[in-house]
């Protein structure tokens, strides 16, 4: 029987290639903005509205982007920067706030830069480390943007409403080989999500529903997908603890397993792919969300270890 390989995952490595594949797509994306349309990304828990953080695009002149990220004088209490924040973004190559007019460039209260629009690439790794290093968003899932949806990954509603199916959710095709099932797979999340979901350099493709961040796999001979979530880091209660706790889940539960790989616990879902069926896909992805979101913060005190991200709460 062939292995989905799950139990080596890495999320630390998979964040920093969604990132990396996250900067990519705002840079295409920063390279066809006009003067017709501007682009905000915030985060979907605190909207730049109400004091969150948040990184701006517009197009002021032809061939000319200016960006614009969230400083002190308009950021909520919460979210306030310190000295060694304000210190990384100038150094990464911001300008800080300007009360007067500099060379031209209108005054601003947040951090600024104009760049020309071929260098959309240099524009996108600004917007990444002010997002990722100094407003610290763990993941790009976690993001919002005001339109482009199509650079980032899903919101929590589209995938939690109620399954209502149509003919082609509930038909079964047959794939032919693994890269067949990524590209139904991918169409399927396209449909759901309204974009085309990213992967990390191993394939997984991770999906944000809530505060719940989990991943999905195919199996090499294409016979499973598996919908997985790394969902307790670091438990100090010890292994004989944490496998009496995940046994009595497991007698519990109906779908999802639970399983202790080192110091790690991870909830999976396996879904059937010979034949695929969107409608099984969409339910997991469902189910396992639901299931991950409930049970991480009480299972992490349970067994004394963290979550997979200690201080984010979108639903707060």
């Amino acid at each position: 029987m062939e292995s989905t390989g799950y139990e080596g995952f890495d999320i630390d490595r998979s964040t920093a290639q969604a990132w990396a594949e996250f900067q990519m797509r705002l840079s295409e994306v920063v390279s066809v903005i006009d003067d017709s349309g501007d682009l905000v990304i915030g985060t979907e828990s605190e909207p730049a509205a109400e004091g969150g953080p948040f990184v701006s695009f517009t197009a002021p002149a032809r061939d000319t982007i200016r960006s614009e990220a969230a400083s002190n004088a308009v950021l909520a209490d919460a979210f306030q920067l310190g000295q060694g924040e304000l210190t990384t973004m100038e150094r990464a190559g911001w300008h800080a706030p300007t009360a007067e007019p500099d060379n031209g460039t209108a005054p601003t209260a947040n951090f600024w830069t104009e760049l020309p629009q071929e260098e959309s690439d240099r524009l996108a790794e600004l917007a990444v480390v002010a997002l990722r290093d100094v407003y610290g968003v763990p993941h790009p899932v976690f993001l919002a943007p005001d339109q482009l949806a199509e650079i980032l990954t899903p919101k929590a509603e589209d995938a939690t409403k109620d399954p209502l199916y149509d003919d082609e959710d509930v038909t079964a095709i047959m794939p032919g080989s693994r890269e067949h099932l990524d590209e139904l797979l991918d169409a399927e999340l396209t449909d759901l999500f309204g974009h085309r979901p990213i992967r990390d350099d191993e394939g997984d493709i991770a999906i944000r529903v809530g505060s719940t961040m989990i991943f999905l796999r195919t199996s090499p001979d294409a016979r499973e997908i598996v919908v997985f979530a790394a969902i307790v880091h670091e438990i100090e209660g010890g292994r004989s603890r944490a496998a009496e706790v995940l046994n009595d889940l497991n007698c519990e539960g109906r779908w999802v397993k639970f399983q202790l790989i080192k110091d790690r616990v991870f909830a999976t879902l396996s879904v059937m792919a010979q034949p695929f069926v969107p409608a099984h896909l969409a339910q997991a992805v469902q189910i396992m969300s639901d299931t991950a979101d409930a049970i991480d913060g009480h299972l992490a005190d349970k067994l004394r270890g963290r979550t997979t991200f200690d201080d984010t709460d979108p639903d707060d």
